[in-house]
């Protein structure tokens, strides 16, 4: 695979978590990685909640919106490497057919835009999904992927999803 490899992450409905990995992607991987985010039944807009993360790597709000994982399936899309979910919904659903054949992974983090509470509350769990999407993209990032061949990338993927997020400091 050359490089920079197309990351396409989903969430049912891309306004949090997906964006939140795009973001991290994009911001962390340097143009080896070129990081995509959509849902199964996109929101419409980006969580407000999201913003100031996405901010804080260097973003601008407008180069983020909720969108369909119908997008990458048409003609046209870039192809992808990789395709990972963030969600346990969406990892349930029957995804389109990704142009490229790309590895599939399931990377679970809690749903922060599903906290209610104060807005220091609400704030942190966005933080914390935001850490644990951190560590796992630098996971990826450190991935040999030049000496790896496609079945042990798939299961190094696949180990990365099941990485057991430590607390916080």
């Amino acid at each position: 695979m050359p490089e920079p490899y197309n990351i396409l992450f989903l969430c049912t409905g891309n306004s949090a978590r997906s964006i939140l990995a795009e973001a991290l992607t994009n911001s962390l991987g340097k143009g080896r990685f070129q990081a995509f985010s959509a849902g199964s039944m996109p929101r419409g807009e980006v969580n407000p909640h999201a913003l100031p993360l996405t901010r804080s790597l260097g973003f601008e709000d407008q180069a983020f919106r909720s969108k369909s994982w119908d997008e990458f399936a048409q003609p046209g899309a870039p192809p992808l490497d990789f395709v990972i979910t963030v969600c346990d919904d969406a990892a349930g659903e029957v995804c389109p057919i990704w142009p490229g054949q790309p590895m599939t992974a399931h990377w679970g983090v809690p749903d922060p835009a599903a906290v209610a509470g104060p807005e220091a509350e609400i704030g942190a769990a966005f933080a914390e999904t935001c850490r644990r999407l951190r560590n796992r993209i630098e996971l990826l990032l450190n991935l040999p992927m030049a000496s790896l061949d496609r079945m042990s990338l798939q299961g190094r993927l696949r180990e990365i999803g099941e990485t057991r997020d430590s607390p916080a400091p």
